[in-house]
């Protein structure tokens, strides 16, 4: 009796194995067909390319004392930090100026908006293009390979009871 008991118990354990191993691939294999569906209609777009919009569109200068004449404040919003004449800056279409680097580590981890009044730095399109790739980096199918280890330290104890 016992060992009719030990066998369903290892019947048990290795079915939820299977059925853990069977659910990711299936969310593998969506992803990779959602994926594909995506990329043909618009395609992502990398860091760099987002980088290079926001240039195109809020070009780089060097800060001047005539720039504090014609904004309120003579510091960036993001780090507070005063401006020292010749740094870069971005001046947007609102009329905001900020570090160069501040204001492209914000436009990277927030919505493409003004950290000021919320006015739109890049056409959404772009945005939604970059923030694809984002999303994909956060199920990178490099990480496919870490699965079985994964699964193991979840079922250890069932997996040492079969050994």
């Amino acid at each position: 009796m016992a060992s009719l008991s030990e066998f369903f118990s290892h019947l048990y354990t290795m079915t939820i194995i299977f059925v853990s191993f069977l659910v990711v691939e299936i969310v593998i294999l969506f992803q990779s067909v959602i994926g594909s569906t995506l990329k043909s209609d618009n395609p992502i777009i990398s860091t760099t390319q987002y980088l290079k919009h926001i240039e195109e569109k809020n070009p780089t200068i060097s800060f001047s004392e005539k720039l504090t004449r014609q904004q309120d404040s003579a510091e960036c919003a993001v780090c507070l930090a005063k401006y020292s004449e010749g740094e870069s800056v971005r001046k947007l279409n609102c009329k905001h100026t900020f570090h160069k680097d501040c204001l492209d580590k914000w436009l990277q981890k927030c919505l493409a908006t003004c950290p000021l009044c919320r006015a739109k730095v890049l056409p959404d399109e772009i945005v939604a293009r970059y923030e694809r790739m984002q999303n994909q980096k956060g199920f990178d199918h490099g990480s496919e390979e870490e699965i079985p280890f994964s699964l193991s330290a979840l079922y250890g104890n069932g997996l040492q009871r079969i050994s």
